[in-house]
């Protein structure tokens, strides 16, 4: 058993960053649509900065409390007493002393008292009026504490915001390089900081990827000129001496063996160059039908699958995605001839479906389910590593060259999506291609 699908894998392209310190600068909505309950920095930096604003405040209403009610009491302990003589007219009653004046039986007149009880009226009321001070003092200053609390919060969010605007800078580069523009730069200007140096490393680190990237390019298409042309000379040349009718039966046989090993070396090369190109994130993307994608490939195997016996079947629903189409083809015509090539020798079957999900909206999925030799679990992971094999390291196999579930794994990943597989009970393998809409 040669390629069957591959196991789960993750996007090319790094996830997009969800946060940006600058509101309405392209920075994606949280999760579950809570801004305020995620854990960002900035958050963070404005709790730091209202709580310790909040805790000097109460140290410091703390300290001026008792400031206010050691004076109070001191500046009491001065009060005037009364210490001879009989009664005393009073013409002018705070609240306080009206109610204390109210309350002391034996007072004939309402501002007629004696000494004592004057003196101990006086007392009462001072006390009273010191207590309500204090209460005061401590009320309004609660409520302004609270008031610059908040004015705090407000602050050192927008403080919090503007000192890492140059993070947010770097994130925003760090997306566009994600999508597959490695010549933008940070190129943040300002004092030489920690931030400043966090750029600069960032943009040396994308020089060198720009480099490196450019010269895979370079190469790919060195490759594939300087590959592909001996290998058609060999096939002409191959070719002609087949069509000679003088040929002997010891050559033409060698001609016919050369010539499929010529085919075999040409689907290594086509392989290898659709490995590498596929590495990358798709750019140009365009509306796909994945349905038609999986037809056309349908269509493509119909004569190897009726010379081996094989039913193909599914059902395929309208499944849009944006990718490319010739990718796509190349995806579904990968995993139909695996599924046909290494499947049991009567009544196997191949059945293709495409759908998007209902319970996940934006997804749309292509299955490709088959009979075929039982595949261990266990080995389902290393199956769509280059030239691997189930039960084989590298080669053994006429059927092709390995490298099938490699670019389906990869093309994939260009796309952002992901890749499943998971044996069948009775036989065979269930892969299935997920891929954003």
């Amino acid at each position: 058993m040669s390629e069957p699908p591959a196991t789960p894998a993750a996007p090319a392209a790094p996830p997009k960053p969800t946060w940006d310190p600058i509101p309405g600068r392209g920075g994606a909505a949280p999760a579950l649509g809570y801004p305020w309950l995620r854990p960002t920095i900035r958050i963070r930096l404005t709790l730091l900065y209202g709580g310790m604003f909040l805790m000097a405040g109460m140290v410091l209403l703390t300290i001026i409390y008792l400031l206010a009610a050691q004076a109070l009491h001191d500046g009491g302990a001065a009060n005037v007493q009364l210490v001879y003589g009989d009664n005393i007219r009073v013409e002018s009653l705070t609240p306080c002393a009206e109610k204390q004046f109210a309350q002391r039986a034996g007072i004939t007149s309402k501002f007629e008292v004696s000494i004592a009880d004057f003196n101990k009226i006086q007392s009462t009321c001072i006390d009273a009026q010191r207590s309500h001070a204090l209460d005061s003092l401590l009320r309004r200053s609660l409520l302004s504490l609270l008031g610059l609390t908040v004015l705090a919060f407000a602050l050192g969010y927008l403080m919090a915001g503007r000192v890492l605007a140059p993070l947010g800078r770097i994130t925003r580069t760090a997306r566009s390089v994600a999508g597959s523009d490695l010549h933008k730069r940070i190129e943040l200007d300002g004092p030489d900081d920690e931030l400043k140096e966090l750029s600069d490393t960032f943009d040396d680190m994308l020089d060198r990827l720009d480099r490196a990237f450019n010269a895979q390019q370079r190469f790919v298409a060195n490759a594939s000129h300087e590959l592909r042309t001996p290998l058609a000379i060999n096939r002409t040349l191959l070719e002609v001496q087949l069509s000679d009718p003088e040929a002997s039966a010891e050559l033409t046989q060698l001609g016919k063996t050369l010539l499929a090993t010529n085919e075999r070396s040409e689907q290594l090369v086509e392989g290898l160059l659709l490995l590498a190109r596929s590495e990358n994130q798709i750019v140009d993307r365009k509306p796909v039908d994945l349905a038609e994608v999986a037809s056309q490939a349908v269509d493509q195997v119909r004569g190897e699958a009726e010379k081996k016996g094989v039913e193909l079947r599914g059902v395929r629903h309208p499944a849009y995605v944006q990718g490319n189409g010739v990718l796509l083809e190349r995806v579904a015509l990968n995993l139909l001839q695996n599924a046909v090539r290494y499947n049991v020798q009567e009544e196997g079957w191949v059945e293709v479906d495409t759908r998007t999900v209902s319970d996940q909206p934006g997804l749309a999925v292509l299955t490709v389910a088959n009979t075929g030799p039982v595949v261990p679990a266990y080995e389902v992971d290393a199956l769509f590593e280059p030239f691997r094999r189930l039960r084989t390291e590298r080669t053994g196999s006429d059927r092709g060259v390995g490298l099938g579930l490699s670019i389906v794994r990869s093309v994939t990943r260009a796309h952002g999506g992901t890749v499943t597989a998971e044996p069948r009970e009775g036989g065979g393998l269930v892969i299935r291609v997920t891929l954003p809409v």
